[in-house]
């Protein structure tokens, strides 16, 4: 015990409280040493990390990384929320009793670190000082030292923020054991794996992976799925996968935020991240706050306010380049210490690429290997077309590193939020931008988001695959208590943010292309949103919500067909009428939704009919 308890006295940690719980999981796990790690460990961790070939140089301080060929992405078939309560179960949230669970994950644990070394790493997902502090902090333990270095990048990390934590046994405990990942039979009957959250006890058990989502504790587990239930069981606040940015008017002064949820391929990271379009960027400048992950509260003054947890970006690199998203671009040059992963990279010039990052491939593949660590010049020409990078490939940087990061994202009171948005990837059916006034409504809106699946993956092109709020891969408790929180928190705010549903995605049903510019063009319709709340423009009200009138859009320096334009602006009444079936039957599946959000929906379908009826 005593050569186990140095290392804590080595590194000032003091708090009795994570002190016991390491020590236990240090001899429940067979650790032979113990390293408590803090950011100012991050370049020495870098160099211990390259002589052991766990990372490789990809420039000046940029680094490349891959996991294992079967260890790429999240799965979600495998990821549990469990509790000691059987009413806790929800439709998404995969719920096991702890009881059951605990013992299973725990037994694949237990010894799974003899002879290497745990890493201790305490954090901190939110800044100092913030009102939501006491859910913020954490420690998670790992045998995978890449972890400490994503972990440092992605969260706050240093023994001197839980040292001092008002209630010292106020803290996640988040335990991550990478496994032996060739012999873990992922995807078979056989699997192994086992990513936990016991949500009831804030404690993260997670076995069998180093891929991100699933290693970097304090992102989704701690971030998302238990924040969202230390909101709803405190009352507080509300953990939501959405981004944040700020607006600033630079003729007025003014800045609004506006934060939002995107399932999947919906554009949110590229919207999180945008400039405004050269037309635009004398009057109006975009400040990044997060690409992920938001969490609200109502402050003591009454208004609505949100804060990214996170202190980094953990992006898709996948078609990430300097037209669909230069900031990302300039997060992650040389000197960014940024950290790719299953990226395609060239060990003999260091360089990395993925797919989208430029028109065509390089064209010499000499010293070139994929996302498998296999070369492209030893492919099969039957191999020729497969990717070089995951189509999950990853880029780890911190907040810092974004050119347009806001002035003050580091403000542990968060920002005043202005409006939240919803938008899937729909080529019909949805306009540009619709805003809605009423919060039963807006929160109806959510609950019923979708993006349209593709054939591949769900079998029937263009229908709607519903994401609530797109949490839908991170709920952690019952769908009608969350909406029942939703109406709660935001309706205790005196000043209410705008609701409203955006879609760049409309296609022309003939050949295909897209109506809508997209990206940086994408703040006019923001723009629009932000005028819309402040009462300067009325827009046209339809039966789901006002859409902007023609001129109230700014199109300042931007060629548009008129009438692809006026299709951006309308409301397809029968393929809205058609949808409302599937948003009925998708709303049943939840048990105690809040008779609001039945009758935000009969209201919707109501003056749909009447619009048809009008129609007619």
């Amino acid at each position: 015990m005593a050569d186990l308890e140095k290392p804590l006295d080595d590194a000032g940690l003091t708090n009795p409280a994570v002190r016991e719980y390491v020590l236990h999981w240090a001899q429940y796990l067979g650790a032979e040493r113990i390293e408590v790690v803090s950011a100012s460990d991050d370049a020495r961790l870098i160099q211990e990390s390259l002589a052991a070939d766990e990372i490789q140089p990809a420039g000046e301080g940029l680094y490349y990384s891959r996991s294992y060929a079967k260890d790429t992405a999240r799965s979600e078939e495998r990821t549990i929320v469990a509790t000691s309560r059987p009413e806790d179960e929800g439709v998404y949230n995969n719920w096991r009793h702890s009881d059951e669970i605990r013992p299973v994950v725990e037994g694949h644990m237990q010894g799974a670190m003899a002879g290497k070394t745990m890493y201790v790493i305490p954090y901190l997902m939110a800044p100092p000082g913030s009102p939501l502090e006491r859910y913020a902090a954490g420690v998670e333990i790992t045998d995978n030292r890449t972890v400490c270095l994503h972990m440092i990048r992605m969260a706050r990390v240093g023994v001197d923020l839980i040292n001092g934590l008002a209630d010292p046994d106020m803290f996640v405990r988040a335990v991550h054991v990478t496994g032996d990942l060739p012999n873990l039979g992922q995807g078979t009957d056989d699997d192994q794996r086992y990513f936990v959250t016991v949500a009831d006890e804030r404690t993260i058990l997670h076995f069998g992976s180093s891929y991100g989502g699933n290693a970097l504790l304090g992102k989704i587990a701690h971030g998302l799925r238990q924040a969202a239930y230390d909101g709803w069981a405190s009352g507080e606040f509300l953990g939501e996968q959405f981004m944040l940015l700020g607006i600033t008017d630079k003729e007025t002064g003014e800045t609004h935020h506006i934060c939002g949820g995107f399932p999947s391929a919906s554009g949110k990271t590229n919207l999180a991240m945008t400039l405004a379009p050269d037309a635009l960027g004398e009057r109006y400048h975009v400040s990044f706050y997060g690409d992920d992950i938001a969490w609200l509260w109502v402050a003591a003054d009454g208004q609505l306010y949100g804060l990214n947890p996170e202190n980094g970006v953990f992006g898709v690199a996948k078609d990430t380049n300097e037209d669909t998203n230069p900031t990302a671009l300039d997060a992650i040059e040389e000197g960014t210490q940024a950290l790719f992963t299953n990226v395609a990279y060239n060990e003999s010039t260091h360089e990395v690429w993925w797919e989208g990052k430029t028109p065509a491939r390089p064209t010499d593949p000499t010293g070139w290997r994929d996302w498998k660590g296999e070369l492209i010049a030893d492919r099969n020409p039957d191999e020729a077309g497969d990717p070089w990078a995951h189509p999950n490939s990853r880029f780890t940087t911190t907040l810092a590193n974004v050119p347009n990061v806001a002035a003050d994202f580091e403000n542990p009171h968060g920002v005043k939020i202005d409006a939240i948005i919803f938008g899937g990837r729909t080529r019909d059916r949805e306009p540009l931008v619709r805003a809605i006034d009423d919060l039963a409504e807006g929160v109806y809106d959510g609950l019923t988001l979708g993006a349209e699946a593709t054939a591949a993956a769900e079998g029937v092109e263009g229908k709607l695959r519903y994401d609530p709020m797109s949490m839908r891969p991170f709920m952690s408790y019952p769908e009608g208590p969350y909406a029942a929180h939703w109406l709660n928190v935001v309706g205790a705010a005196k000043d209410q943010p705008v609701f409203a549903h955006v879609n760049w995605f409309q296609r022309d049903p003939e050949d295909g292309h897209f109506l809508w510019p997209g990206y940086r063009e994408n703040l006019r319709a923001l723009l629009w949103l932000v005028e819309y709340k402040k009462g300067q423009v009325t827009g046209r009200r339809t039966p789901v919500g006002v859409v902007p009138l023609r001129e109230e859009l700014n199109l300042d320096g931007l060629e548009i067909d008129s009438d692809e334009l006026d299709t951006l602006l309308t409301i397809d009444v029968e393929r809205w009428r058609e949808e409302m079936g599937h948003r009925e039957e998708h709303l049943k599946q939840f048990a105690n939704l809040p008779e609001q959000i039945w009758e935000a929906h009969r209201r919707v379908a109501a003056a749909l009919e009447a619009e048809a009826t009008v129609d007619v």
